[in-house]
């Protein structure tokens, strides 16, 4: 096959949308009756009229005396009415035997059937009884009332709730608990809905491989089954997981076949560098109509494949996670929702200023995931007329990310035709939840497993949290313009030779965190390394063509370390910068590189050999205008608690 057909005909996002429903059947799948107690998030698919009055008899609201209101009339506490108690007491349930006459009253309870000629029920804390027959209630006595009625006080007449053929529940509407009570207490038991829509969910690729499976290098767990599975039921419709096929196209095209069998909505993802999405493309072009749109200017998700078959939709999704989700949401959620019979989705919106410029590519509609805080001066968690102003953070993990649309919390549309939003721009934040909950402490800058912890530990008291890792550099900056409560960093000053507080400048307070240890990491056993003094072994490395180092990202500590060991020596592998000690474990691991500079606690957990430099210091940044923050103070206290610095210890994290 041509390499080059794919993408030939990039379409506009809205284009490609028309195009692709046109060719679709997009009315409800038809009716199901179901019993009430499974009718829970359904939709209904009929308008359900009331079969009976509700109250279906006139109701006292209260415990208290059943009177005709004209017997009160004048009635007060230093002038009380004398009513005639008569001998019958009303109890939930039972049908009144007699009713009551001018001057007279009836014992009533709440929820009971008012007696015949009542049209008020006097409150028992608003009546009491002569002195002479105080001891005698339930005869036939006197009662004395205290406070003046108007006819229809205390009671629910019939059909005031709902009245026999009123509509209680509307075609298209979406069941919930509140609906579900009201088809109860009209006593309907069982109600028509609309189907759910079967969405079949098949992954492709030769590396893809199930959760649970022991990893293996060249492979990746199939994470987006599951996340497009959740967002289905999420839809109201229900996920057929049909597993993982392999690069072969007489399999994938059989399993096709199968799930347009068995469902309404089929959708195919993954990807593989033998070509995967190829072989997707061969098998969908087969079908009737087939391909309809294979390629969309959007960012992510520009391979979308969208095509049909006899008017069911058939898409194959971008294998990254993040391109599979947003184009899900985009292109198959709509069509979800009206094969479910539901209405259009409303996004909830709000406005936040972009925290830094952000670079598009013109031509394409950009989606960034942005992470939001609370702007300089609100104070996240604390109630408030208006909602504090918001900023807005890309979150800039790519669309191979699997974890940037768990963490964010909406995204921002660039549209096609711009090329740069500046920092400070107001933008429109589409939100991912509509339960925005600002973070009671927001933490920005460099990650660390010791943080990670001090924040689990806060959020095991109560507080939520929240981290965005930006890097020591922008965490500090971030802390200057007070966006965040308290910013990680291990920042290196190359003049002095000092961690961090070089770079504290007025209005910002140094909190002392932890040391972690940092050194040469390298292949156990290689003898290169082995047993040198680290200087040593960076020098005899340098001289070595076919010895390659992983670097670290310019402007961090670790980097300005490793430029100060390396006296100007560029040795192969110095281009190549990993963003975290994490990535350098995994490059030397791997066989990318064979050696690299990163903390003791990776190295050791990665397998690798480690030849101590310099402790590594890990310190917080915090706004001075925060420092009184009731979470600010709890994570500063948490630092100086006995079995937190043991816990720290253990994670390679010392607090001198």
């Amino acid at each position: 096959m041509d390499p080059q057909r794919q993408f030939l005909n990039v379409l506009d996002r809205d284009e490609a949308q028309k195009c692709f429903e046109a060719a679709l059947r997009l009315a409800p799948l038809g009716e199901e009756i179901v019993p009430l107690d499974r009718a829970f998030s359904r939709v209904a698919a009929r308008d359900v009229l009331s079969p009976v009055d509700v109250p279906s008899f006139d109701r006292s609201n209260f415990d208290g005396f059943a009177v005709r209101a004209a017997d009160t009339h004048g009635a007060s506490e230093e002038s009380p009415r004398s009513l005639v108690l008569l001998g019958e007491t009303i109890a939930t349930g039972r049908v009144p035997q007699g009713g009551v006459g001018p001057g007279t009253a009836m014992t009533i309870a709440t929820g009971a059937m008012l007696p015949r000629s009542a049209d008020a029920v006097v409150m028992v804390e608003h009546a009491d009884f002569p002195p002479s027959v105080s001891d005698k209630i339930g005869v036939a006595d006197k009662i004395l009332v205290r406070r003046a009625l108007s006819a229809g006080f205390g009671v629910s007449f019939a059909g005031t709730d709902v009245a026999t053929g009123e509509t209680v529940v509307r075609q298209g509407e979406l069941l919930s608990s509140r609906e579900t009570g009201v088809l109860a207490a009209v006593g309907i038991d069982r109600l028509a809905v609309w189907r759910r829509p079967v969405v079949a969910i098949l992954s492709t690729g030769d590396e893809i491989i199930a959760p649970g499976q022991p990893s293996a290098p060249a492979r990746v767990f199939d994470s987006n089954a599951q996340i497009i599975a959740d967002a289905v039921r999420e839809l109201g419709a229900e996920p057929l997981r049909l597993g993982i096929v392999r690069d072969e196209l007489p399999e994938l095209s059989a399993r096709l076949q199968q799930a347009l069998g068995q469902a309404d909505v089929v959708l195919l993802s993954g990807g593989t560098s033998k070509g995967a999405g190829d072989l997707c493309y061969d098998a969908v072009a087969r079908l009737d109509p087939g391909i309809l749109v294979h390629g969309v200017a959007l960012k992510p998700g520009k391979p979308l494949c969208l095509a049909a078959s006899g008017g069911k939709p058939v898409v194959v999704l971008p294998g990254f996670p993040t391109s599979a989700i947003f184009t899900f949401h985009e292109f198959v959620a709509p069509v979800i929702r009206r094969l479910a019979g539901r209405p259009a989705d409303r996004p909830a919106m709000c406005r936040a200023r972009l925290a830094v410029r952000v670079n598009s590519e013109i031509g394409r509609t950009e989606y960034v995931l942005v992470g939001l805080v609370a702007d300089a001066g609100a104070a996240p968690g604390s109630p408030s007329a208006a909602p504090p102003p918001l900023v807005a953070y890309p979150m800039g993990k790519g669309s191979g990310s699997v974890t940037a649309f768990s963490r964010a919390d909406g995204f921002v549309t660039i549209d096609r035709h711009v090329e740069i939003v500046e920092s400070g721009t107001m933008v429109d934040v589409q939100l991912l939840s509509r339960d925005l909950k600002l973070a009671d402490l927001v933490v920005l800058g460099s990650h660390c497993i010791g943080l990670d912890f001090l924040l689990g530990e806060l959020q095991r008291r109560g507080l939520k949290v929240k981290f965005l890792a930006i890097g020591s550099t922008g965490g500090l900056e971030a802390a200057k313009r007070g966006e965040c409560d308290l910013a990680g960093i291990h920042l290196l000053d190359a003049a002095t030779g000092q961690y961090n507080s070089p770079f504290v400048t007025s209005g910002l307070q140094l909190v002392r965190g932890y040391r972690r240890r940092q050194g040469l990491a390298f292949r156990a056993g290689d003898v290169r390394f082995a047993g040198k003094p680290p200087a040593e072994a960076i020098k005899s490395a340098c001289q070595m063509p076919d010895c390659v180092m992983v670097n670290r990202n310019q402007g961090s500590g670790t980097r300005i370390l490793i430029d100060r060991l390396l006296v100007g020596e560029r040795p192969p592998g110095y281009p190549v910068q990993a963003s975290n000690h994490h990535a350098v474990a995994a490059a030397i691991v791997q066989g990318r590189a064979d050696w690299g500079v990163t903390i003791e606690r990776v190295a050791t957990q990665a397998g690798l050999g480690f030849l101590p430099i310099q402790p590594e210091h890990f310190d917080f940044v915090v706004p001075t205008v925060r420092l009184d923050r009731r979470a600010v103070r709890a994570f500063i206290g948490l630092l100086s608690e006995p079995e937190i610095r043991k816990q720290l210890s253990s994670l390679g994290c010392e607090i001198d």
